[in-house]
C-alpha cells in the first residue's frame, strides 16, 4: 500500500518549516532591526536631551567650562558605546568625545540641522563623519532662548546589527525547537491515526476480497476504533450473509433436484419400456404432482423476493378481515375433512375492518392455515380468532399438532428452513411459506409472532391497523 496520506503530511510539514525559517530569517529579521533601531533611537533622544539641559546648555551659559563638560561626556559616551559632539550653529565641533579636546576645531562640510527632518533620528554617515552607517541623534542646545548650538549623538550601527542577529539567532532556536516538538507530534499522529488507518485499510481489502474471518485489530477508543468496530460487524454480518446465501443455494438446488430426479426418472422408464403402457397413468399422475410441486417452489420464490420489505409495492384497502377469515377457512374444507380435523372460528363481531393489502393478507393467512393443518393430528382442532385491542386487530391461527422444539423457534422465519419435526409431514412444502408471511407483515409495518410447545401446539398471532 503506498503511502500517499503519510507523505502529504511529511511534505507539508517539510514546506512549513521552509517558509517558517524564512520568514524568520527575511521578514523577522527586518522587523527585529526596524525594532532595535527605534528603541535606541528613542533612548539616545531621551539621553540627548538629558545631556542637552544638564551640560551642554550650561556651558554656553558660562556656568562650566568646556573641560568639565568634555570630561562627563567621555565617560557617558564610553558607558554608552556612543560619540557626543557638541556643534555651533554654524556647525563647527566645539567638543568631540571621539577625538582630543586640544584638537584644533573643525567644521562640518554641509551640516544642516534641518535634513534630519520631522524624524529625531536617522541612519547614516553624518554629514560625510563616518565611513559606515551610525544611528544618529541631534537635539538643539538653547539659551536665553535663543537655540546656541546642536547636541549629537552617535552609535555605529554594528552595535545594532550585532544585537538584531543574537535575537535572531535565538528566534531560530525557538523556531527549531517548535519545529522538533512538531515533528515529534507528527511521528505520535503517525502512530496513533496513520497506523490505524493502515490496518483499517488493509482490512477493506480483505474484506473486499471476500476474507470476511479477518479482523482489525484496532482498539482504540476513538473515531478510528468506532469505524474498526464498526467494520468488523459489518464482516459479521456480510458472513452470515454468505452463509445464508450458501444455504440458500444448497436448499433451493435440493428442492429443486428431488422432483427434477422423479420427473426424468419416470420419464426415461416409459420411454425404454420399463414402464409397462397400463402403467403410465399411475406415474404421469405422480410426475403431474411434481410438476405443480416446481411450479409452487418458483412461485413462492418469486413471491418471496417480490415481498422484500424493501421493495414491496402494497396496495392498502379497508377490508373485513373476519369475512376473509370464514372464506379461507373454507378453502381448506376439503383438507380438514380428509384429516377429520375441525376449524373454530371466534371472530370480534360479524364484521371487522383493517387496512392493508388484501391479496398479500390473504396469502398470509392462506400459509398459516396451511401449516397448521400440516402438523395438526387427526381428530384435532384449529382456531382463528380475531381480537381488537385499541387501534389494533390482532389474528391468531392456532393449532393442536406437534409443535416446534423451543431451540429451532428463532429460525422457522429464515427461507427454506424446516425443522427436524416437518420433514416427514411436509412433503410438498417448499420451506418459504412462513418467510413470504415474515416479509409481508413486516412490510405493513406491523408484526408477527409465534409461541410453540412440543406436542402441545402452535399459534401465530399478527396485528393489521383497524379502521
Amino acid at each position: 500500500m503506498k503511502r500517499y496520506l503519510y507523505l502529504k503530511f511529511i511534505g507539508a510539514y517539510a514546506i512549513l518549516a521552509f517558509l517558517m525559517f524564512f520568514v524568520v530569517e527575511s521578514l523577522g529579521t527586518e522587523l527585529l532591526t526596524r525594532r532595535m533601531v527605534t528603541q535606541h533611537a528613542q533612548d539616545l533622544y531621551v539621553e540627548a536631551n538629558r545631556l542637552s539641559t544638564a551640560g551642554a546648555r550650561s556651558y554656553f551659559s558660562k556656568t562650566a567650562t568646556l573641560e568639565d563638560l568634555y570630561e562627563n561626556l567621555t565617560v557617558i559616551a564610553k558607558v554608552s558605546g556612543t560619540t557626543i559632539r557638541l556643534i555651533d550653529a554654524s556647525g563647527t565641533e566645539i567638543l568631540n568625545t571621539g577625538r582630543a579636546l586640544s584638537s584644533s576645531p573643525r567644521t562640518i562640510e554641509s551640516f544642516n540641522y534641518a535634513a534630519f527632518g520631522p524624524q529625531y533620528y536617522e541612519i547614516g554617515d553624518f554629514f560625510g563623519q563616518y565611513d559606515r552607517d551610525h544611528l544618529n541623534v541631534m537635539v538643539p542646545v538653547t539659551s536665553g532662548l535663543q537655540t546656541r548650538g546642536y547636541l549629537a549623538v552617535s552609535q555605529n550601527m554594528t552595535l545594532i546589527d550585532s544585537a538584531v542577529r543574537s535575537m535572531r539567532t535565538a528566534l531560530l532556536w525557538v523556531t527549531l525547537v517548535n519545529f522538533l516538538l512538531s515533528f515529534v507530534i507528527l511521528v505520535i499522529f503517525g502512530i496513533s491515526v496513520y497506523s490505524p488507518l493502515r490496518q483499517i485499510i488493509a482490512g477493506a481489502r480483505q474484506f473486499a476480497s471476500g476474507n470476511f474471518s479477518h479482523k482489525i485489530s484496532v482498539s482504540s477508543r476513538d473515531e478510528m476504533g468506532y469505524l474498526a468496530d464498526s467494520l468488523n460487524m459489518m464482516a459479521v454480518e456480510l458472513q452470515k450473509n454468505k452463509d445464508y446465501q450458501t444455504k440458500f443455494i444448497s436448499n433451493i438446488s435440493h428442492d429443486f433436484r428431488s422432483p427434477l430426479t422423479s420427473i426424468k426418472g419416470f420419464t426415461e422408464a416409459m420411454m425404454d419400456g420399463t414402464i409397462p403402457p397400463e402403467l403410465y397413468e399411475r406415474y404421469l399422475k405422480i410426475i403431474s404432482s411434481e410438476v405443480v410441486r416446481l411450479e409452487k417452489l418458483t412461485q413462492s420464490i418469486l413471491t418471496l423476493n417480490s415481498a422484500d420489505a424493501d421493495k414491496v409495492v402494497l396496495n392498502k384497502t379497508r377490508f373485513d378481515i373476519n369475512s376473509m377469515l370464514r372464506n379461507t377457512a373454507a378453502v381448506f374444507e376439503g383438507s380438514c375433512r380428509r384429516k377429520k380435523i375441525g376449524i373454530d372460528l371466534v371472530l370480534t363481531d360479524d364484521a371487522l375492518f383493517v387496512e392493508g393489502d388484501k391479496e398479500k393478507i390473504e396469502q398470509v393467512i392462506y400459509n398459516l392455515l396451511d401449516n397448521a393443518i400440516k402438523f395438526s393430528d387427526r381428530g384435532s382442532r384449529i382456531k382463528l380468532e380475531t381480537t381488537l385491542r385499541r387501534d389494533k386487530c390482532y389474528i391468531s391461527v392456532k393449532d393442536e399438532g406437534c409443535g416446534i422444539p423451543k431451540d429451532e423457534l428463532p429460525r422457522i422465519w429464515d427461507r427454506f428452513y424446516k425443522t427436524d419435526s416437518s420433514r416427514g409431514r411436509d412433503k410438498t412444502g417448499t420451506g418459504l411459506g412462513l418467510s413470504i408471511a415474515k416479509e409481508i407483515i413486516t412490510a405493513h409495518g406491523q408484526t408477527i409472532s409465534v409461541m410453540s410447545t412440543e406436542n402441545v401446539g402452535t399459534e401465530f398471532v399478527f396485528s393489521l391497523d383497524a379502521r
